[in-house]
Parts: structure tokens; sequence; C-alpha cells
């Protein structure tokens, strides 16, 4: 399917790009959320007029998630929970837990842009994790894990 991309996606292009996508990767996500449209002759003149708004959002976005990769970075949050003798979690830190000690330091940072690669940290100690705030945009914070 042919779909105007109306943000910048990563792996995929940006603002404006006419893209091919796989029709369920379209209909079910890139169009439901607002990212993309049909590339229609009708869609494509809309887009053209509405261009320089978007473009000015999107410059909005980029900066606001600058502002508040500058605030993040280098922040360090505890997170307390039940551990063994040896150091293992009874359970784990995943990143709701992480966007809920964020939140209580009045950051409102969504879960999904929390990224843990190695995924949930199971033992003690401090580990750097990666924040997605734009698809341009990364801040780096430390997630101190201590035993209760």
């Amino acid at each position: 399917m042919q779909i105007i991309l109306m943000e910048k996606i990563a792996n995929l292009g940006q603002l404006g790009d006419v893209v091919k996508v796989k029709d369920g990767f379209a209909r079910n996500f890139l169009i439901p959320q607002g990212k993309a449209k049909r590339a229609t002759e009708a869609n494509l003149k809309e887009f053209e007029a509405r261009r320089a708004e978007l473009e000015r959002q999107s410059a909005e976005l980029l900066a606001a998630a600058q502002a508040k990769a500058e605030k993040l970075e280098g922040l360090t949050v505890q997170i307390v929970q039940k551990a063994g003798v040896d150091g293992k979690l009874f359970g784990s830190v995943t990143n709701a837990d992480i966007a809920e000690a964020l939140k209580k330091l009045e950051f409102l940072i969504e879960r999904a842009m929390i990224r843990m690669p190695e995924g949930p940290l199971k033992t003690i100690g401090d580990f750097p994790v990666t924040l997605g705030l734009h698809t341009d945009v990364q801040a780096t914070i430390t997630v101190a894990v201590l035993a209760e």
C-alpha cells in the first residue's frame, strides 16, 4: 500500500515521503495512529497545502524532546526491590517500574519510550537505560536497583 508519512518514522522515512508498506502495517498501525495517510490524489494535495504547518509542528516536538533530554541526561533513578542474599531480585525491574519512578520525579515518560534491550533488570546494581524521547532524540539515565 502506498502511504504519505505525516511524521518521521525510524527505518521508514521522513515527513511527506510517499512509501510502500505492507497493507496490515498501514491499516492496523500507521493510519489509526495518525502517522500516515493513504497516498491518493486528494490526500497528496491536502498534504502539500498543510506541509508548512506539519513541519512547524514537527520542529516544535523535536525542540521539546531536546529540552526534556537535557534535563534527563545523567539523571539517577533509585528503585528499591526485595532481593536475596546473592543480589538477585525476587521479581524484576521493568520499564513500567522505571516510568513510575520517573513520574515521582515529575518526568512524564511513557513506558514505550524506555529502551531495555537486555530485558528487565534482575540483579542489584547500577544500569544505564536509554529513553527514546523522539525519533532523533535519546537520553541516557542510570537506574540504581537497591535491595529492600
